[in-house]
């Protein structure tokens, strides 16, 4: 199939150089081209320019953008949206004065999740999910990570990673599956912690990778839950198995989670709401991106990563939204540049990037995604006219995405 797009007032993220990730003050500038067209064949894009050089052809598929800006897809790298039901009661629990580690201590959080998943079935997980992966590419996103870590058990860890497998094979969204068995520690091991880590490496890694189900790893190493001794464990492990790290690390705490990804090559860490000048130089110079999740600092009310400080360090900073049912209930990446713009004072261009180029660049995907570019995939959306650019994360809660594109076809709700 051959599409053509025209009438496009604004392409944005055009990246003719076909970087593999955007660094430091690199990501403040873009390419645009005003008045404009793009094609694309068989899903990946083929070529784009002005309207003074529209590709007059009848075989195309076209389609009159109106005026309206085209933006690549967002890339989503970190999430959680394969869980049960929801945690508004912690919601309240949080408005009146319960911290994320009090709640996490009586039950709630992440045990409260695995507690609902384990009594809901594959079939279910999988309906609700796919509701939510519905609304995240409305909202704009084309590739995703979506974690397990709600089973806690290999019986369920694994529900969850074929249910993600079921997404993968059920949507046009590139899907990225990591394997999180070390997100809590469950209730039967309180007090036998190295025990269950111990499980995860012998038990549970084995049956992940015999089924082929996750290429990457994850650890929450930090305060209450894991140390940097037990995530080295962990990822040393998979890493037998060809599972790739990406960590949680320093969400609580300056955890030496961050130091640890570097050191063991992880192709992300990600929160990083605890951190200053040591992690900052231990991230610079290295491949592991600092992957900052705005959306969980304000539905927590916690301080924000110093995402101004990383860019100032020529790091290639990321965004993503850690969608999740207890710290970041929304999957809506663009009032995550937003919340980085106003609150990290991120350019809306930085902003961008980080959620584009360098996210594909968080799941190892930047090379096919993440930008306007040709022989990328077709994974783009269009706002209605707007006055410009900047006013797409400005008006950030008005409804603009007028039609969403992957691999070079108009998207419609399955």
């Amino acid at each position: 199939m051959k599409l053509l797009v025209k009438n496009i007032g604004t392409i944005v993220g055009i990246d003719t150089a076909r970087r593999e990730r955007i660094l430091g003050s690199q990501m403040d500038s873009m390419e645009r081209l005003d008045n404009a067209w793009l094609t694309a064949e068989n899903g990946i894009i083929t070529a784009f320019g002005t309207m003074d050089s529209y590709p007059e052809s009848e075989v195309f598929e076209v389609v009159d953008a109106e005026g309206g800006v085209l933006h690549p897809s967002y890339c989503d790298s970190h999430t959680h949206i394969v869980y049960a039901g929801s945690r508004e009661q912690e919601f309240l629990d949080k408005i009146h004065g319960l911290t994320y580690e009090q709640i996490a201590a009586r039950g709630g959080g992440i045990l409260n999740s695995a507690a609902r998943l384990h009594n809901t079935s594959e079939d279910e997980l999988y309906r609700e999910a796919m509701e939510r992966v519905e609304e995240i590419i409305a909202m704009g996103t084309g590739a995703v990570e979506i974690k397990s870590g709600y089973g806690l058990s290999t019986e369920d860890e694994l529900k969850m990673l074929r249910v993600i497998a079921r997404i993968k094979r059920s949507t046009p969204l590139a899907v990225k599956a990591t394997f999180l068995g070390a997100h809590a520690v469950p209730m039967e091991y309180k007090g036998r912690q190295q025990q269950y880590v111990d499980k995860v490496c012998d038990e549970m890694l084995p049956a992940v990778a015999a089924e082929n189900l996750a290429e990457f790893v994850d650890v929450f190493c930090d305060r209450g839950f894991f140390t940097v001794e037990q995530t080295r464990q962990i990822v040393t492990a998979a890493a037998k198995y060809g599972m790739k790290a990406k960590i949680h690390a320093n969400e609580l705490d300056f955890s030496g989670g961050v130091q640890l990804g570097v050191e063991l090559g992880a192709l992300s860490v990600d929160h990083l709401e605890s951190s200053g000048e040591a992690e900052i130089a231990a991230l610079k110079g290295s491949k592991t991106i600092p992957t900052l999740l705005p959306g969980a600092a304000f539905f927590l009310g916690m301080s924000y990563p110093l995402a101004r400080a990383m860019i100032e360090a020529d790091l290639a900073v990321a965004l993503a939204s850690d969608y999740n049912p207890g710290s970041s209930p929304s999957g809506n990446m663009r009032f995550v540049t937003s919340l980085a713009a106003i609150r990290m004072r991120l350019t809306p261009t930085e902003a961008l990037w980080a959620a584009t180029v360098n996210g594909a660049a968080a799941m190892g995907l930047s090379h096919d995604y993440g930008s306007i570019t040709v022989g990328k995939v077709a994974n783009f959306f269009i706002t209605k006219p707007i006055s410009s650019f900047e006013f797409f994360n400005y008006a950030y809660n008005t409804p603009l995405i007028s039609k969403v594109f992957l691999r070079g076809r108009v998207y419609k709700k399955m």
